[in-house]
This record gives C-alpha cells, structure tokens and sequence, in this order.
C-alpha cells in the first residue's frame, strides 16, 4: 500500500461513475424525444395544401403515420386520390 492510499483510502475509479452518469443522460435524452411535439398534423395539412394545387382531395383523403421498428423511425403517408372518369 501507498502512503497516498492510507491517507485518503480507496477512491471508485471515475470510469463506471462517467459511465453511469453517461446512461442516464441518453435515457433522459431519448425519453424528451419521445415527448416532442408531434409534427405529423402540420405536416398533413402542408401536404393537403401542396396536393391540393393539383388534384381536389379531402382532408380526409390524407394519412401521415409515424412508427418506430427497431432502430429506424418510419414514416407513412396514404393518399387517396380521386379517379378521374376517361373519355371513351
């Protein structure tokens, strides 16, 4: 023993303490991810806007959908357009 170790003992190394600390502030991180606000009606009302201009569609005739599968975020959108009759 060291006459360092008898004088203020033995000390946690600082590795699993930086460690730790590390964990809780990715989980807390993601946790506020989560918790966001949620894009997905703004962005269906821009995308309502935008198709509109070129086809008359409802605001119904629009989805946006947000999942999460593994570690990717995906993101759906189903539109229903209206059909058109053809000449004949």
């Amino acid at each position: 023993m060291s006459l360092f170790s008898l004088i203020f003992g033995n000390k946690p190394k600082s590795a699993p303490i930086a460690k730790e600390r590390l964990q809780l502030i990715i989980a807390h991180e993601r946790a506020e991810q989560t918790s966001a606000p949620d894009f997905l009606p703004a962005l269906q009302q821009e995308l309502l806007a935008v198709i509109s201009k070129y086809v008359s569609v409802n605001a119904d005739d629009i989805k946006v959908a947000r999942e999460k599968k593994g570690n990717f975020e995906v993101l759906e959108v189903n539109i229903v357009l209206p059909e058109h009759e053809r000449p004949r």
